[in-house]
């Protein structure tokens, strides 16, 4: 059976800075039964240079004015609104996660016992937190947008030597919202083959095909972005689903995880009672009196399939019937 894939709801920073909100991202998360939901960490000083400028999907959601500093100083969570969050989190039964993007946000997480280190793909080239965060021993969630596979290798190798050895890979693409033809949804496959650990898949397309698509081509992992409202002010809710959506993707992804199976083909519980509905018997033809010869000319092949099969159609030919037949009688012959 395909093994349970792993949905993670990324909150993100679409809480805008506010506790309550992120809260009741916690609750559309939970009732969408997604496994987990995930916040994102960080002090804005820590990680972000005074300079720094916007990426260009930033800078169409939220303005051109003001640094990138300026923007993700707003949407920053304290951390004891973190061990809040994580505490209605258990209350929701729902799993919390949060991505680290700097050493202090890390060792907080680390502090109050997340179950999994999320890495973005903007940190798979930072040393210092790629080996802070493997000293940990935990569960490694890295996502690989943006980067080339002798990149994905390094950072492996940092993770590895550091002192984890769970780690699983999320092919990514980090534009908001990520073009169709740059999606390559088949790098998963390649990603699997040369690394040898669990892959998933984080999404930042429009709509929810491309991650069902990517549970359909064994994803182990699903990440998504959501919002309670794609039209509120903040950088990443455009490319966001919404509640009913993010509901949609995740009952989706359930019925391909179903639908997947364990790879033998066979005939299921679900269909056997068409079986002899749908096939077919050799049946008479024609009306057929005792001691003629079964024929083409006299013998057909009709519905349903309680009678021999037409697979033996050789081995009735030539036959002598011991009875007579009605046209649509089954034929009975002892083989």
């Amino acid at each position: 059976m395909q093994e349970h894939i792993f949905i993670i709801a990324e909150a993100g920073v679409n809480h805008n800075g506010d506790i309550g909100l992120a809260k009741k991202l916690v609750d559309a998360a939970a009732e969408a039964k997604a496994d987990a939901v995930k916040f994102q960490t960080f002090i804005g000083t820590n990680c972000v240079s005074a300079g720094a400028e916007k990426a260009s999907y930033q800078k169409e959601t939220v303005g051109e004015a003001g640094s990138q500093l300026d923007m993700i100083r707003k949407l920053e969570l304290t951390f004891d609104e973190f061990r809040e969050l994580k505490a209605y989190c258990e209350e929701k039964k729902i799993l919390f996660l949060s991505t680290a993007f700097d050493l202090d946000s890390a060792r907080f997480l680390h502090e109050i016992g997340v179950a999994a280190y999320k890495i973005p793909s903007g940190e798979i080239t930072n040393y210092p937190l790629l080996k802070t965060i493997g000293a940990f021993g935990g569960r490694v969630i890295l996502s690989t947008g943006m980067s080339e596979p002798e990149e994905i290798g390094r950072a492996l190798e940092v993770l590895r030597q550091s002192g984890t050895a769970d780690i699983s890979l999320l092919h990514c693409n980090t534009q908001y919202p990520t073009p169709m033809q740059d999606v390559n949804l088949r790098a998963m496959e390649q990603m699997r083959e040369m690394f040898r650990v669990p892959v998933g898949y984080s999404d930042h397309t429009l709509g929810i095909e491309v991650p069902i698509a990517a549970a359909a081509l064994g994803a182990a992992i699903i990440e998504k972005h959501f919002t309670l409202d794609r039209d509120m002010e903040g950088p990443d809710h455009r490319a966001s689903l919404e509640p009913d959506e993010l509901k949609q993707m995740v009952a989706s992804i359930r019925n391909i995880e179903a639908a997947m199976g364990d790879g033998h083909k066979r005939v299921t519980a679900s269909e056997r009672e068409n079986l002899v509905i749908v096939r077919k018997s050799i049946v008479a033809g024609v009306s057929i009196r005792k001691g003629e010869v079964f024929t083409e000319d006299n013998l057909a092949v009709k519905r349903p399939g309680s009678g021999i099969s037409p697979m033996r159609w050789n081995e009735i030919l030539g036959r002598t019937a011991d009875r007579d037949y009605e046209a649509d009688d089954l034929i009975e012959v002892q083989l």
